[in-house]
């Protein structure tokens, strides 16, 4: 229908003629279905339909695009004019709605494409709001944004990425490097965390934030974070009894079928016990899906497997998370150490976040540690362990055998 609509309009007016066209989605909308039923999001749906409806000028073509997205498109005289209805419409959707004495609110993303700067039909027009839509999702939400060429040189890139790093996988181009975890009254290492390293034969070195954005959006990041998994605990195998490992957790491998089989059957081929791997998940986790990720912690955590929450400080930091969940380890956000943020205010929160660590008989890992100083800190603060280039770089699995070996002949890690 949208199809048709769209197609038809565009014959009846001057190919020069601007055009815009928005592809808006609505933030978080599963949470409203999943909380408050779907009865309430089909209202929401009608609501923002309606809204839409009161703020397009005459002539305008609106339609439902999937579960909860709207296409809409007008002709304009100025990209400022069509600046500014994308403004007047996400306003609106965000005005606070009322249902059974409920009261919500709810914001929108939007991607804008014109005609005929961004294309001259009707497919190019969407892919470009498509596009648009994709990174208007990746800032802020209640955003807009208007597509541009480099976002079409963006997608080639990340497709390109996406097939060279499945062929990474099979061609072992990728590697672990293990950075120590530090108990910061003895010095000794407690654990080591697995890092992914890759390194493309043509490229070099490509860093994470390069490539596991991509892993995550192409769903690669399931296989790639089993492997991970597997070799970290086969590395840790070779470790004294007391040595854990750290392994950061996808919120997609948690929701791919099988994930807690995939993470016995890296314990099993390891011949590693359970408690000596340490699973370490983002706030986001819970955000997303609050029920699938209890019966995957629950499960594993009954096995023996540890759990620990990562970059804390950094999102919402909810306290039901750590009261419902099982963690044994807290892991303080770097910007707190050695961040831009670092100071008075900072420490505070350090000191904070140790003393309820203590209640809840949990470890405290202060990340980014630099100089000595920034290690007094947080000793002094309560917490209880320790990571950064103070202690060691993250490095390949025969360097982490040697700070071993370093740690038990010596009187505990010293600055690498």
């Amino acid at each position: 229908g949208l199809n048709d609509m769209l197609v038809s309009h565009l014959m009846q007016i001057d190919p020069k003629q601007p055009l815009a066209l928005f592809w808006l989605d609505l933030d978080r909308f599963k949470e409203v279905n999943d909380l408050l039923g779907h009865e309430i999001g089909d209202r929401v749906l009608s609501e923002v339909a309606r809204r839409l409806h009161d703020s397009l000028p005459e002539g305008a073509g609106i339609a439902r695009f999937g579960g909860d997205e709207f296409v809409f498109f007008c002709n304009v005289h100025h990209r400022s004019q069509c600046e500014a209805l994308a403004k007047r419409i996400l306003e609106q959707i965000m005005r606070p709605m009322h249902f059974d004495k409920e009261r919500m609110e709810i914001s929108g993303s939007m991607g804008i494409a014109l005609m005929p700067d961004d294309g001259t039909d009707a497919d190019r027009l969407m892919q470009a709001a498509d596009l648009a839509l994709y990174h208007a999702k990746l800032g802020a939400r209640g955003g807009h944004r208007f597509f541009d060429q480099s976002m079409t040189r963006e997608l080639a890139n990340r497709r390109e990425i996406e097939a060279e790093l499945r062929q990474a996988i099979k061609r072992d181009e990728l590697s672990l490097f293990y950075q120590p975890i530090v108990d910061l009254e003895t010095g000794r290492i407690r654990c080591f965390e697995a890092l992914l390293r890759w390194f493309h034969p043509i490229k070099g070195e490509l860093r994470p934030a390069e490539f596991i954005p991509v892993a995550e959006e192409t769903g690669v990041i399931v296989t790639l974070g089993n492997w991970i998994t597997r070799q970290a605990a086969l590395a840790c195998a070779q470790w004294p009894e007391d040595i854990s490992v750290a392994v950061n957790l996808s919120p997609l491998q948690i929701k791919a079928p099988g994930a807690v089989l995939a993470i016995e059957q890296a314990l099993r081929e390891a011949k590693l016990d359970p408690s000596r791997l340490e699973l370490e998940v983002t706030e986001s986790l819970f955000i997303e899906d609050s029920v699938q990720t209890a019966a995957f912690i629950e499960e594993l955590a009954a096995k023996g497997v540890r759990f620990a929450l990562d970059d804390f400080g950094t999102g919402y930091s909810s306290l039901s998370y750590i009261h419902k969940f099982p963690f044994s380890k807290i892991k303080v956000d770097r910007c707190f150490v050695s961040g831009e943020d670092a100071g008075p205010r900072a420490h505070a929160i350090i000191r904070a976040v140790a003393a309820m660590g203590r209640g809840l008989d949990m470890e405290i890992v202060a990340e980014g540690l630099e100089e000595q100083c920034q290690v007094e800190t947080v000793r002094e603060a309560g917490c209880t362990l320790g990571q950064g280039y103070f202690f060691s770089r993250a490095v390949p699995d025969y360097l982490a055998a040697m700070l071993l070996a370093q740690d038990r002949n010596g009187d505990g890690l010293r600055a690498a």
